[in-house]
């Protein structure tokens, strides 16, 4: 009998018919509602199993189902007890609904939908409080997980007990709806997204609110991001939120609690001196998944190419007499220098012949152990450790990796970047929170290199140290800050802190909170002002925020603490009373109401998710594997071993499926165990993609190579120093030949200088759209013309305009 409607890759049918989101962002935290619509369309009662991603600092905060008439609002429970509860329901035949965390990473939740009988319908409402992280363009960055890429697990880790299955974008079998309503003290002058949204709607004049929604069509295949944009963004600003009534006087729930917004402001003096010293630890990521392409678009740029491209600009960029290295792991790890050397002209060219190597030929994605031996290398006196992070986030072992990068914390920086779809926020917001640094992701058309170079400009700003935060408030009350203590702050970056505020004050009472620290040795403050009325219609938000960081901070401790059990009893405690999720926790509900035992044999649904599969260069690709946690870890099922023909993916893009998937049943022999479940779903989803066919030889003739960008072209020519030479690679990079390029060079100018001249005047004349990108190399030749002391200056501006068809000003150049 042929089934018809959804179905799963074992052609049954999919329960999850559709999801509904509104989001409600106020100023820069936002309350989202998800509603998951479920319908049993068998002839026997059925249990559906979805995991999902949420934002890793998302603080879930309600949870209810609806069957019927009935709707039934979820308890926050000890998770072992919720797990029995949910497993003594189903087998008395009662209706009941589990949503936990992953043990391993708090940005995977799993829901467990149970007993729904034939023909049955049934509606889960599910919301969760955020931040959201502010971009390198002032934007605020919200985004609705949709694609869970299977997290690779290191072998002897222990993973959770839920099953992920992953399948292609295309092949998502429920839609989605999606609205947003903004509003804040300010402006809102736009709203952007990497999907199709319908214009934006302004609900009064002064634009402080409106509304936006996904155009209609928009499948569930990709991450839903919303870049949201203020006037006057970096105001600081203070929200004090009333305690809950019902809760006890002294409790965090029952106190007021301020949510303090920051935004640094430094000295022009002193950000202009852009420092010269530093150790600089490049660690890219050069798993499989790596060689999936960056973005949806036509151009084939894959993410380790668009790594190599971005390590160019970053190794042209660093100052001289700084200390430099690059690693790269997978299943094992590779660095370039044994130890981090001193930057020149030598060392850069020797890392640069290395990088263009790069593949993503290393396997799985085993990122502790690179991350041990660079925090076991010594420091090297006067020059602070930056390190940046480029990963695809598709770990297992989140948690241990954060941990890790908090225990080095006090000798380094940490800079993280999350590429390409399904990267994991918990992961990479996690390492730059805990390592003092800053976390950027790399999404749909987004290109990687002008985030990574605004993540550079961060680093080379001149640290800042000794950081305080003093609190004056009216006799009477006390603080008790709920924040970890702030160790960096950043020009224009936000740093947010939570207190809790105990005593009485008059609703006209005023608080203020300053921030002193020192930078560059000058000293510096910040101070802000605020009134302790309480916000009206907040709800709490802020309560739940609080609780959430508080939480974490207790969850981070149980890792690192002899006494786990004490410390986990404080995070359920904390956890049941706010009504905010935790790693101990999760939310039940049973239908009590139901007094009709449900009969007949319980099966049981996996709902796929969307996630990018990795198959040679091709856009989308094959399943490789199927991932699930098991008690073993999170381990990789591969189904190859009986395919042996070549296929050609419905792209048209040929290849070779048998043995790429036996490259993968190598690499993760050791740590699978195969099922026929699991070998079913690859068979079926591999005949569904691919189909057998012998291609000719001729087929087979690699891809030519693409013409390289010529930005990169010229920028690849720039000496360590920051000088260019005067040669034919330059004048064929300027799109002239050599003998014009001789010819027009003033007579008084040196070689050098006129080369340098004319590669400034090109990037202004015609990368102005890219200058995010090549400023900071721009500075380091303007600084070694300064240091030539060129006569020709003037001369070679003029003459190099003319010969490039330009009128950039001497002044606009810096020199």
């Amino acid at each position: 009998m042929d089934c018809c409607g959804l179905l799963t890759l074992q052609k049954e049918p999919v329960p999850l018919k559709s999801i509904e989101v509104e989001l409600e962002v106020r100023d820069h935290v936002a309350t989202v509602v998800s509603t998951l619509n479920y319908e049993n369309k068998e002839d026997k009662p059925l249990e559906a199993v979805f995991v999902f991603p949420l934002p890793g600092d998302a603080a879930v905060c309600h949870f209810s189902a609806q069957i019927g008439q009935t709707q039934i609002v979820a308890e926050l429970k000890e998770k072992q007890k919720a797990r029995e509860e949910y497993d003594d329901a189903l087998s008395s035949g009662q209706q009941a609904f589990l949503l936990e965390e992953s043990d391993e990473s708090p940005d995977i939740f799993s829901l467990s939908v149970g007993s729904l009988p034939p023909g049955e319908s049934a509606s889960i409402r599910l919301e969760y409080v955020t931040e959201l992280a502010v971009q390198a363009d002032d934007g605020l960055r919200f985004c609705l997980p949709a694609v869970l890429n299977p997290r690779y697990q290191p072998q002897g880790s222990e993973g959770a007990g839920v099953q992920v299955m992953s399948v292609p974008a295309s092949l998502v079998p429920y839609s989605l709806s999606f609205s947003a309503r903004v509003s804040s003290p300010r402006p809102v002058s736009k709203v952007e997204s990497n999907c199709s949204l319908d214009p934006l709607q302004y609900l009064n004049t002064d634009q402080t609110q409106a509304t936006v929604k996904l155009a209609a069509g928009h499948k569930f295949d990709r991450d839903v991001e919303l870049l949201i944009y203020y006037k006057d963004a970096h105001q600081p600003t203070a929200v004090v939120e009333a305690g809950q009534a019902s809760a006890e006087p002294g409790s965090l729930m029952g106190d007021p609690v301020v949510m303090v917004s920051l935004y640094p402001e430094f000295p022009q003096s002193v950000m202009s001196s852009v420092t010269s010293c530093g150790e600089f630890v490049f660690l890219i990521d050069r798993s499989g998944s790596m060689d999936c392409p960056t973005n949806n678009s036509e151009q084939q740029e894959t993410r380790i190419s668009s790594a190599r491209d971005t390590l160019l600009l970053l190794l042209k960029s660093l100052p001289m007499g700084c200390y430099f290295n690059i690693y790269s792991f997978g299943s094992s790890y590779e660095h370039i220098f044994p130890k981090s050397v001193e930057y020149g002209e030598k060392t850069m060219e020797e890392a640069l012949k290395k990088v263009e190597q790069m593949e993503a030929d290393l396997g799985g994605t085993e990122i502790l152990e690179p991350l041990k031996h660079i925090y076991s290398q010594p420091c090297i006196p006067t020059q602070p450790k930056q390190l940046f992070v480029f990963t695809d986030g598709e770990v297992g072992n989140t948690k241990e990796v954060i941990n890790l990068v908090k225990k080095n914390s006090g000798s380094h920086r940490c800079f993280s970047f999350g590429i390409g779809e399904g990267a994991s926020s918990a992961l990479i917001n996690g390492m730059a929170k805990e390592g003092g640094g800053h976390a950027q992701f790399i999404t749909g058309t987004d290109r990687m290199q002008p985030k990574v170079m605004q993540s550079l400009r961060f680093a080379l700003q001149p640290a800042v140290e000794d950081v305080s935060v003093t609190w004056d408030l009216p006799k009477g009350s006390t603080v008790t800050v709920l924040s970890p203590p702030i160790t960096t702050l950043f020009q224009g970056q936000r740093s947010l802190i939570y207190a809790q505020l105990t005593g009485q004050s008059s609703e006209a009472a005023e608080g203020c909170v300053t921030v002193k620290y020192s930078l560059a040795g000058h000293p510096s403050e910040n101070q802000l002002h605020f009134s302790l009325s309480p916000a009206e219609n907040s709800g709490l938000i802020v309560h739940r925020l609080a609780a959430r960081t508080l939480i974490s901070l207790l969850e981070m401790e149980a890792e690192n603490n002899q006494e786990k059990e004490e410390v986990k009893k404080k995070v359920v405690q904390l956890s049941v009373q706010s009504g905010v999720s935790s790693s101990f926790t999760a939310f039940i509900v049973v239908n009590k109401d139901n007094n009709k035992e449900i009969q007949g044999p319980l099966l049981h649904r996996n709902i796929p998710m969307a996630g990018l599969m990795r198959c040679a260069a091709t856009p989308c690709s094959l399943v490789a594997y199927s991932s699930s946690f098991s008690p073993a870890g999170l381990q990789y099922k591969c189904a190859m071993d009986d395919f042996e023909a070549d296929c050609e993916v419905d792209y048209g893009c040929p290849l070779e499926c048998a043995e790429d998937m036996h490259s993968y049943r190598e690499q993760y022999n050791s740590a699978t165990d195969y099922s026929e479940d699991s070998m079913d779903d690859m068979a079926y989803l591999t005949s569904f993609m691919c189909r057998s066919r012998a291609l000719p030889d001729e087929e087979f003739k690699p891809a030519k190579k693409p013409p390289r960008d010529p930005l990169l072209q010229l920028v690849s020519l720039q000496k360590a120093s920051g000088c260019w030479l005067l040669d034919p690679a330059l004048a064929a990079a300027l799109g002239k030949t050599n003998e014009e390029v001789e010819k027009s060079k003033p007579e008084k100018a040196s070689s050098e200088v006129w080369a340098t001249i004319l590669a400034l005047i090109w990037l202004h004349g015609f990368k102005m759209d890219a200058k995010d990108e090549w400023e900071l190399l721009a500075a380091k030749a303007v600084s070694w013309l300064s240091a030539q002391k060129a006569p020709s200056v003037t001369e070679c501006v003029e003459a190099g305009n003319i010969l490039l068809g330009c009128s950039v000003q001497k002044t606009a150049l810096g020199v």
